[in-house]
């Protein structure tokens, strides 16, 4: 059959693959399975009950909830009526929440828990919604299921019509983005831009993944443009698509599900890696001086060259004796690992590789729905250090001052409501990211920062903080940083320290681990933490590098307010927040 609808994509898996376990979830303890056909047949069931619930063509529904079979029956049940689903990250401000509501004009909202409920309550009062649904089972709410019962004894033909009249260039979602400043801006995409994001996307899945025959762990938020991609590529090429049952748990459902492949972002690889060191760090003897051996190995392999006979020997003894031990860690099946939202450290792409767990980076942008670039999976394609191979269809080039500039299917019908903010991003058709990077070898694209977030010196410098952040965060002692130093003499950072290295290093030297607050201050750590960038500043121009420091004791996180919900740094946050901080930095030095 001809897709040219995503909703396209449910007959086609139900034909092509028909699976039995098409979305899991874990309930009570034990996976529960819906299959293709129920799959199908929900989402079918929700269309008519949103129909007679008074939902027509071009009206708003509101999503708020953690990664569950429900969202996707709401999502596609939106969709074969040409009405528009607004998915909301459950973490942001009740009052984001209530500008989200009627900014986009949302009619009903589906919730998961009792919590959000709460909170979605109190945000839609004095907006247009006018029904609010929950997934979980809560007193006084009305439940999803109800929507779903109105179609008893219905004919799906009905909604024929209905979908007939959905056209590829028609929206299908508006997606606030979550930003890092300001009020969210609410992304129109269209069928045709996720279409051929899915479509493309899938064609470079490596040959290991057999289509109809796979299982996905799923724990990114769904309501992210890059998840929900995610998500459409396994309907589409007919994964088993099983949803954790939380970050937390994530490590316990890789070993149950054993998954062929997960989309994660680096701050969450970040963690596995250092937990990973934190263990090797705990050994001795012989077991500790294989592992240091296997990292050390790892650290030098080159997925698309050869290192010659002696090397390969080498590696295949430390994946026989210590990289095995990771592989199972991460249920023993992966065949790749995708990484977006953030460059990934050089590193551990290296590392990951050579453990015979294959790292493939993905760059792109909510407004580009979202892929622009992705890695091609194999010894031969990969680049370490780049975001990926330009895709196919379309267009990208680099401006005079060093902006990614993109122009394709891929790109936005423009902002909801916002005709200025529209013609001020996309200019002459082509999208302007706000990202730096450069093309290498005419099809690699390398992210360097973006260029908001860069800021100059009181000297005239520019300063790439992000680049700073991705080289100097290698090391095992740094945790999270933050460059500052706009109108200063030199940067600065903020470093939240990896506590369990720093435990470690302070018993090797005889120093008393306390309390984080007490860490921070001791000039042995701060001397410390200061050689660790004076290890990697010779890397850069003197007006670059990291002169002083600052220890925070807790780490950042999105319930925090330092982090966006895909973990990036919110930086105007964390300078109002640190501003003691960064003031001590440079006081008396300027």
């Amino acid at each position: 059959m001809k897709l040219t609808r995503i909703f396209d994509f449910l007959p086609h898996q139900l034909e092509k693959y028909n699976l039995s376990d098409a979305l899991n979830i874990k309930i009570d303890g034990d996976w529960y399975c819906y299959s293709s056909k129920d799959f199908y047949e929900i989402a079918h069931r929700m269309s008519i009950g949103l129909l007679k619930s008074g939902i027509k063509k071009g009206d708003k529904v509101a999503i708020i909830s953690g990664n569950r079979p429900e969202w996707n029956f709401i999502d596609f049940g939106v969709q074969h009526i040409g009405a528009v689903t607004v998915p909301i990250y459950p973490t942001i401000t009740e009052e984001d929440f209530r500008y989200i509501f009627e900014h986009s004009e949302s009619k009903v909202v589906f919730v998961d828990s009792q919590e959000i409920y709460e909170k979605a309550k109190r945000a839609a009062v004095g907006t247009g919604i006018e029904e609010i649904y929950t997934f979980d089972k809560i007193s006084g709410a009305k439940h999803w299921r109800e929507v779903e019962t109105l179609a008893d004894g219905e004919d799906f033909t009905q909604l024929d019509s209905h979908k007939d009249s959905v056209k590829g260039e028609d929206m299908i979602s508006i997606i606030y983005t979550s930003g890092t400043t300001g009020r969210p801006k609410g992304v129109m995409l269209t069928h045709n831009n996720l279409l051929f994001n899915t479509v493309k996307s899938a064609k470079v899945l490596p040959k290991e993944i057999k289509w109809g025959k796979y299982k996905a762990l799923s724990f990114l938020p769904i309501c992210h443009i890059a998840e929900r991609s995610v998500i459409n590529v396994d309907i589409y090429t007919g994964a088993s698509i099983y949803y954790a049952e939380s970050i937390e748990k994530v490590a316990d459902n890789l070993k149950e599900v054993k998954p062929d492949y997960f989309f994660t972002v680096p701050r969450l690889l970040e963690k596995v890696y250092d937990k990973i060191m934190a263990k090797g760090a705990d050994l001795d003897g012989i077991k500790k001086g294989l592992f240091d051996w296997a990292v050390e190995t790892g650290l030098k392999y080159e997925p698309n060259e050869s290192q010659g006979f002696i090397y390969d020997l080498k590696l295949a003894a430390a994946n026989n004796l210590i990289f095995s031990k990771w592989r199972e860690a991460l249920g023993g099946n992966l065949k790749f690992i995708l990484v977006g939202a953030a460059p990934l450290q050089p590193k551990l792409t290296r590392i990951f590789w050579a453990a015979g767990i294959r790292i493939g980076e993905g760059y792109g942008l909510t407004e580009t729905s979202p892929s622009v670039v992705l890695s091609i999976v194999s010894k031969k394609g990969i680049r370490i250090g780049c975001a990926g191979a330009i895709m196919e269809g379309v267009t990208v080039k680099i401006a005079e001052d060093g902006e990614i500039l993109v122009k394709g299917p891929n790109v936005m019908l423009g902002y909801y409501k916002d005709e200025a903010k529209t013609n001020e991003t996309i200019i002459d058709g082509w999208f302007h990211t706000g990202d730096i990077g450069e093309i290498l070898e005419g099809k690699y694209l390398k992210i360097t920062d973006r260029k908001k977030e860069m800021f100059k010196t009181s000297g005239g410098k520019y300063v790439a903080p992000g680049y700073l952040e991705n080289t100097f965060k290698q090391s095992i002692f740094i945790e999270q940083m933050a460059v500052v130093g706009a109108n200063h003499k030199f940067p600065a950072a903020l470093i939240v320290p990896n506590f369990e290295a720093l435990e470690d290093w302070c018993k090797d030297e005889g120093i008393a681990f306390t309390l984080p607050e007490e860490m921070v201050v001791n000039p042995k750590v701060i001397a410390k933490y200061q050689s660790e960038m004076d290890k990697y500043n010779v890397q850069f121009g003197k007006w670059e590098q990291i002169k002083k420091i600052s220890l925070i004791p807790t780490s950042w996180d999105v319930s925090t307010g330092e982090l966006t919900p895909t973990m990036k740094l919110k930086r105007r946050v964390i300078d109002e927040k640190y501003k003691a901080n960064i003031d001590g930095i440079y006081k008396g030095l300027e």
